[in-house]
């Protein structure tokens, strides 16, 4: 029994051994490595550079006073549609002191000066019409009773425009009122009623009364990097992208490039604007941060092949693709064209049936993880 025994147990250990020396033997040959195949297919290849930027309308008018004062009034709300010429706010003048001492003392002295004339003209008028003094004689003291009466009215005109901003001579034109220069619709109104407002001048830009745009001529403005601003030209189709709204495009021109750059971040960007193509039924805000795709070129229904199964010489100016011979590969020359960097155009070396080594397919095990 002990020998049976015995045997047993020698025979399990050199079926052990034998097991080990397979096991280590399997895991030290290695596998053929498999490849992905692919095939050339029709596609279109469009090469493109990406710009960021915003929307804004091309016509964006900053509306302020031309008289100094507190907001009496506001006729308009941000996102109200106005035209050329419609009130936005009137303005309380708050007039200047010294100002208003000199239009009233103008007015007082205005006064004088006409009553001095009118005792004169009283005066005269008898012996002019009994022929004692000459018509000449008489037609000076005329002269100068209209004239006072001309400074009267003038300097009562000037006093309230002082005090109120609108004058009798002026037929209803005042300053007091704020009007839109343009048609177009309010983007902010940064004022309240009761606010004061700075007119402007030589030496003041003066208060916002409201910020008016038309939204129906928008562009792109954004930034291009000097490595590719001097692919882009003047006229090339854009298409507009818009974070805040999924699954929308717009179509736009390129209008401008800038001809100078300016550092951002230490590198160096160009200013770049396109015409806006805003179809009906589409809503586009101010201010939106937008992309820019700019076609640099395109390629429509090419016989095309994926980038990634391309080999490259040395010098770069010479591509070979891995083509099917048999069970086996064979390196092949192959003339391409426009490339969008994941599939390149193919202009000769290979037809529409030609069967290419593709990428090193993963492990199951590698992509799935081990199985329990």
């Amino acid at each position: 029994m002990k020998r049976i025994l015995k045997y047993v147990i020698l025979a399990l250990l050199a079926f052990l051994f034998i097991w080990t020396l397979w096991f280590l033997y399997q895991k030290s040959v290695t596998k053929p490595a498999d490849f992905q195949v692919v095939k050339p297919r029709t596609a279109t290849i469009v090469k493109k550079t990406v710009a960021n930027g915003t929307i804004e309308p091309r016509q964006e008018i900053d509306i302020k006073p031309v008289v100094s004062g507190v907001i009496r009034e506001l006729f308009v709300v941000a996102g109200q549609k106005v035209q050329k010429g419609d009130q936005l706010a009137t303005i309380q003048i708050v007039p200047d002191m010294l100002s208003l001492s000199q239009a009233e003392s103008r007015v007082s002295s205005a006064a004088i000066a006409l009553n001095n004339a009118q005792l004169n003209y009283d005066r005269n008028k008898p012996l002019a019409d009994k022929g004692v003094i000459a018509a000449s004689e008489m037609q000076t003291f005329d002269m100068a009773l209209r004239n006072a009466k001309q400074e009267q009215d003038a300097a009562q005109d000037a006093l309230q425009l002082v005090r109120d901003g609108i004058s009798k001579s002026s037929k209803g034109a005042t300053n007091t009122i704020v009007r839109s220069t343009i048609t177009g619709m309010v983007l902010d109104v940064p004022i309240k009623v009761g606010s004061s407002v700075i007119e402007r001048n030589n030496f003041n830009e003066g208060t916002t009364i409201a910020t008016v745009a038309d939204m129906n001529d928008l562009i792109f403005k954004g930034n291009v990097d000097e490595s590719e601003v001097g692919k882009v030209r003047i006229g090339m189709p854009v298409v507009i992208t818009v974070g805040a709204i999924d699954s929308a495009t717009w179509d736009a021109n390129l209008e401008y490039i800038a001809p100078k750059g300016v550092e951002t971040n230490g590198a160096i960007q160009f200013e770049i604007r396109a015409a806006v193509k805003v179809k009906e039924g589409q809503t586009l805000r101010a201010g939106y941060s937008a992309n820019a795709d700019i076609v640099l070129a395109r390629r429509d229904s090419v016989r095309s092949i994926p980038e990634s199964v391309i080999e490259f010489n040395e010098k770069g100016d010479s591509a070979f693709v891995q083509v099917k011979d048999g069970k086996a590969w064979k390196r092949t020359y192959v003339h391409t064209g426009l490339s969008d960097g994941v599939n390149i155009e193919v202009l000769g070396g290979v037809a529409d049936t030609t069967t290419l080594k593709g990428a090193l397919k993963i492990a199951e095990e590698e992509h799935h993880g081990p199985r329990m």
